[in-house]
């Protein structure tokens, strides 16, 4: 089986190592036997939720963490490129820094994304106007928004608002420095969800997607 924990277990030796060549040959050798979604499924993300941990009970460097993302999120497009059917059946998913300049955090939960089988569009920086006009023109059912400073989470209430006035039923999940200061921000702005890190932002939008799933199957 592809999720065998002594495949997960060499494949998470090998992005710690930052050792891309011998994580593709691990890959390689199991897709000879599995579709790509399940090695997505049980090898890929499996890996990075452990390396995750480790970071958080200080066993592994965020630059770790980071180039982690970085390898799975290289090996992820030659399994499923962009494009492929497998992620055009997912819903429409963006991600983008609302009015800051610091990209680390969105850069790290873009890459966990798209090495978990997702296919978020990268907005980088972006004004409430912005967001709105975007995820009109582009039908954005899932929008992921990062910020570092508070006047800047504080700017998701707003965008919410135009959100609704628009008739946008756009799911958000927020995360940055002020929703780790303040565990209800989250809720304040009107945000549908908060993740404190890239993996739990990868639960977060599974749970959502499904939601949107069930929505699109009522008659």
């Amino acid at each position: 089986m592809a999720g065998q924990p002594n495949l997960v277990e060499q494949f998470e030796q090998a992005l710690l190592a930052v050792d891309p060549l011998e994580a593709e040959r691990l890959l390689t050798a199991a897709s000879r036997a599995v579709l790509p979604m399940q090695l997505v499924d049980e090898v890929i993300a499996p890996a990075l939720e452990r390396i995750g941990e480790k970071w958080e009970h200080g066993e592994a460097a965020l630059s770790q963490v980071y180039m982690g993302g970085r390898i799975c999120e290289s090996l992820v497009d030659k399994l499923l490129p962009p494009g492929s059917p497998a992620r055009l059946q997912r819903p429409k998913l963006a991600i983008a820094v609302l009015e800051d300049f610091h990209f680390l955090g969105k850069n790290l939960v873009k890459s966990a994304l798209r090495a978990s089988g997702f296919d978020p569009l990268d907005w980088g920086h972006a004004t409430v106007e912005e967001l709105v006009h975007r995820v009109r023109a582009e039908g954005i059912e899932v929008l992921l928004i990062s910020t570092l400073m508070l006047p800047s989470a504080l700017k998701i209430k707003e965008l919410r608002a135009q959100l609704g006035a628009a008739g946008l039923p756009v799911k958000l999940v927020v995360g940055g420095a002020p929703f780790r200061f303040d565990p209800l921000l989250w809720r304040e702005v009107g945000a549908d969800a908060c993740g404190q890190n890239a993996l739990e932002a990868i639960e977060i939008v599974r749970g959502l997607l499904k939601s949107v799933e069930r929505g699109r199957a009522k008659p």
